[in-house]
């Protein structure tokens, strides 16, 4: 497989932990959207996490969307991720162009801004789960630390990282979370803590060709570590033409009446993979007939 995730655990049980590749899935997002070198990382970075979370679900039915609003030229990101790592995303504006931070990297907090990441899980209930946290850098990695901490209550460490070619083209993508668990003990705290300082940054891990069992070796290989499984994650759009009729009968039957008087064919796209759905007037002429 290309793009997957490592699902494991150490220190007995006390620290899960999850470490991804998602190169292809970045790339295949980047394609779809042609988003500018500072959007694809900051899309990318979600979309990994996305597909971890989503590997963390515990029914086939269940979703995760992460959803960033920021008052930055970005606007906003949505990435939503199933129980199978299956992960699609877009961005509000992904065209943002910035020069880089001072710390001479691709500037994600600067496009992103202030704001709110909320993580909403339809878990089959009436309602779903949402959770809100107040952006603490825009960098994504750390807003989900703190989200985790704050909102579910469980401390974790996030590291995310996309590195691009002179090209534009995705290099690599990739990242972990680390969770204690609420029997961890203060002993295998500190030596995690310890172990996540020397690590600088996920892109010079993944730059050094580092696999995600290799950089769970790195973070977690002296506490015992045990990979459980690996899973394939990628970007994948479940969207049909079924679906984007459903889309268009919501705008209701006035709206649809104008675009058949019009006598042109529509074009809809799927916001999430940017596929084009074609409707002539026989097809706007069934639709109708199927709205309220």
């Amino acid at each position: 497989m290309s793009d997957y995730i490592v699902r494991a655990t150490a220190a007995n049980a006390q620290i899960r932990a999850f470490a991804a590749t998602t190169k292809e899935t970045v790339e295949t997002a980047r394609t779809a959207h042609d988003t500018s070198p500072v959007m694809t990382a900051a899309l990318g970075r979600l979309l990994t996490a996305g597909s971890m979370m989503g590997s963390m679900l515990k029914s086939e039915k269940d979703l995760v969307t992460l959803q960033i609003k920021g008052d930055g030229p970005a606007k906003g990101l949505t990435v939503t991720a199933d129980a199978n790592a299956n992960v699609k995303g877009y961005a509000i504006e992904p065209q943002v162009m910035l020069p880089p931070n001072a710390m001479h990297k691709l500037d994600v907090g600067g496009a992103i801004g202030q704001g709110f990441l909320s993580v909403i899980k339809d878990m089959g209930f009436k309602d779903p789960y949402v959770g809100q946290t107040q952006l603490q850098t825009g960098e994504i990695a750390e807003d989900l630390t703190y989200y985790f901490a704050t909102s579910e209550q469980v401390p974790s460490a996030v590291g995310l990282g996309v590195l691009m070619e002179k090209d534009n083209t995705v290099k690599q993508a990739g990242g972990f979370i680390i969770q204690l668990m609420p029997f961890a003990e203060e002993e295998v705290i500190e030596k995690l803590e310890k172990n996540l300082a020397n690590v600088s940054s996920v892109t010079r891990l993944l730059d050094e060709g580092n696999t995600p069992e290799q950089i769970l070796e790195l973070l977690l290989g002296d506490l015992g570590l045990e990979i459980n499984d690996t899973i394939p994650t990628g970007f994948h759009c479940n969207c049909d033409k079924e679906r984007v009729e459903k889309a268009i009968i919501s705008i209701g039957k006035q709206e649809i009446a104008d675009m058949i008087a019009e006598g042109k064919p529509i074009e809809v796209k799927c916001q999430f993979c940017n596929k084009a759905y074609h409707f002539d007037m026989e097809d706007l002429k069934r639709i109708i007939k199927r709205s309220k």
